[in-house]
């Protein structure tokens, strides 16, 4: 691998970056919330959603399901990083789980780490 240098991530890990003299790519939060009793839509469009997140794992902070108190998922949330928010909102459109329909509701802000402290 070439020169780079390690650029802390909100999760507490850290990137190698290739642009040494770059300020590390932006971290946009991609958060989702479901259409109630949508339940049989997101299993039936999960594994395709996954496959999608796969094929951006470089990009990928943390993702996972928000839950309600039975733990049954109800959105999801994406910390990831994008070049601008336009590019994020892009990602978001595209994601199978947004193209079957399954949200109510999708936001996307850009997010910066202050706690842990990198």
């Amino acid at each position: 691998m070439g020169k780079g240098v390690h650029i802390s991530c909100p999760n507490g890990w850290t990137r190698l970056s290739s642009h040494a003299n770059k300020p590390p790519v932006p971290v946009y939060a991609i958060h989702c919330i479901d259409k109630p009793m949508q339940q049989p839509l997101r299993a039936a469009t999960r594994a395709e959603h996954l496959a999608y997140l796969e094929s951006a794992m470089e990009q990928v902070v943390v993702a996972g399901p928000l839950l309600d108190d039975e733990g049954t998922p109800i959105g999801s949330m994406l910390l990831m990083e994008f070049p601008d928010r336009r590019a994020a909102v892009a990602f978001a459109a595209d994601d199978p789980y947004a193209r079957a329909g399954l949200f109510a509701s999708v936001a996307v802000t850009a997010w910066r780490q202050v706690f842990p402290k990198a």
